[in-house]
C-alpha cells in the first residue's frame, strides 16, 4: 500500500509538471486517460464515480443526466499553453490556483480576442462597456444562465465557473459567459453480413458505433455539434447541426432534402438519453467566455432510419463517417467522456 501510494504521488507530479511547461503526458492509470486538444495533446481524467441526477431539457424526452466532476481534474484542455488559432501563450495556471477562491496577486493572465470576434460578426458580443448585458439572465433573445447555477461576474466581466484559463477576454468565442452549444450523439450497433450485433473480442459486449466529424479547425474528431442560436430550442438545435455536418443537407437537391428532413425527424422525436449537461473543457475557454453543452443520445436501434443514409461532410467538416466507440480513439474537448457514459447506458463496448 505504501509503494502503490508512493507511485500515485510521483505520477501526479510528473503530470502536473508536464501540463506546467506544455508537454503531453500520454501514461495511462485508473484516473487518466490521454487525450489531445487543438494546441496540445493534454490528459482528460474521469470520475471513477459519476452521480445521475433527474432534469428537463426543452421538449426533449430525457432519461437521465450526467454531471462532470467541478475541479482542476476537468478544466485542463482550458489550459492548454497556447491559445487555438494563436500564437497567443497563457499564463501558466497551477491545479493549485485554479480556483477564484484561491488568493493569487501575481495572477497577470493574457488578454486575448480573435480578431474574427473583434469584427463584430452577427453571432458575437459587442465590447464591455459598449453595451451593458444581463447576466445570470435570458438576456433578451441570449440565454446567459450557466447550466452549472450562478457565475460570478468581476468589474463588469463574468467569470468562469471553473476557475482560471491564463487567458481573459473572449478568444475564439462570441459571447461574453457561456456560450450555449448542443452535440447531437447519433449511434447504431455494429453488425455482421446478417445483421447479428458484433460484440468485441476482449469485453465480449456489443459494439456500439457513432456518426463523428473531422472538424476543420484542428483535425480532431469530434461529435457534429454546433452552436445554439438565440432563441431557438436545444431540440431543433441537435436536428440541425447533425443535418449541415454529417449529411450536408443545404447542398442536396430539395427532393433529397425532404427524404432526409423525414428519416431525421422520425429519430429526434424518439426518445433520447441527455447524457451531459454543463461546462466543457474546451480549450477556447478563457476566464470571461466558456463553452457549455447539452449532449443528447438518439440511437437507432434496428438500423433501418439514419444508418441508411448517406454520410456527407457539411462546411465545418472534412471529412464523416461511423466510428467504433472505444476508449482508444482520441476526440475534441470532453467528447469521449460522453461517449463513455452512452457505452455504460446502453452495455456496450468501452
Amino acid at each position: 500500500m505504501v509503494h502503490l501510494a508512493r507511485r500515485r504521488d510521483w505520477i501526479g507530479r510528473i503530470r502536473l509538471a508536464l501540463t506546467l511547461f506544455g508537454l503531453p503526458f500520454t501514461g495511462c492509470t485508473r484516473e487518466v486517460r490521454p487525450a489531445i486538444c487543438c494546441a496540445s495533446s493534454y490528459p482528460f481524467r474521469t470520475s471513477q464515480s459519476i452521480r445521475p441526477i433527474s432534469t428537463s431539457c426543452c421538449d426533449l424526452h430525457i432519461t437521465s443526466v450526467w454531471t462532470m466532476p467541478s475541479s482542476a481534474a476537468s478544466h485542463l484542455k482550458s489550459r492548454c499553453p497556447q491559445y487555438p488559432g494563436s500564437k497567443i501563450k497563457r499564463f501558466l495556471v497551477p491545479d493549485d490556483k485554479v480556483g477564484w477562491s484561491q488568493n493569487w496577486p501575481q495572477y497577470n493572465p493574457v488578454s486575448h480576442t480573435d480578431p474574427s470576434v473583434e469584427k463584430k460578426p452577427v453571432w458575437a458580443d459587442p465590447d464591455i462597456g459598449a453595451f451593458s448585458p444581463k447576466f445570470n439572465a435570458v438576456d433578451g433573445a441570449v440565454d446567459r444562465t450557466s447550466f452549472e447555477g450562478s457565475y460570478k461576474v468581476e468589474k463588469g466581466k463574468p467569470l468562469n465557473p471553473h476557475g482560471r484559463t491564463g487567458v481573459t477576454g473572449r478568444g475564439l468565442l462570441g459571447r461574453w459567459g457561456p456560450n450555449h452549444a448542443a452535440d447531437p450523439i447519433v449511434t447504431r450497433w455494429k453488425v455482421d453480413a446478417k445483421q447479428a450485433k458484433i460484440s468485441h473480442s476482449v469485453s465480449k459486449r456489443p459494439i456500439l458505433q457513432f456518426v463523428s466529424i473531422k472538424r476543420k479547425d484542428c483535425g480532431e474528431w469530434a461529435i457534429p455539434g454546433g452552436m445554439v442560436d438565440p432563441g431557438e430550442q436545444v431540440s431543433l438545435t441537435l436536428q440541425r447541426e447533425f443535418s449541415e455536418e454529417a449529411l450536408n443537407s443545404l447542398a442536396v437537391p430539395s427532393s433529397e432534402r425532404a427524404k432526409i428532413s423525414e428519416r431525421i425527424s422520425k429519430l429526434f422525436k424518439s426518445p433520447g438519453f441527455q447524457v451531459y449537461k454543463g461546462c466543457v473543457d474546451d480549450p477556447r475557454n478563457t476566464d470571461n467566455a466558456w463553452m457549455e453543452t447539452v449532449a443528447v443520445n438518439f440511437h437507432d436501434e434496428s438500423g433501418n432510419s439514419v444508418s441508411e443514409l448517406p454520410l456527407q461532410a457539411g462546411d465545418d467538416a472534412g471529412q464523416v463517417q461511423w466510428v467504433d466507440v472505444d476508449s482508444s480513439f482520441p476526440l475534441y474537448a470532453n467528447h469521449s467522456h460522453f461517449l463513455e457514459l452512452v457505452a455504460k447506458e446502453k452495455k456496450a463496448h468501452w
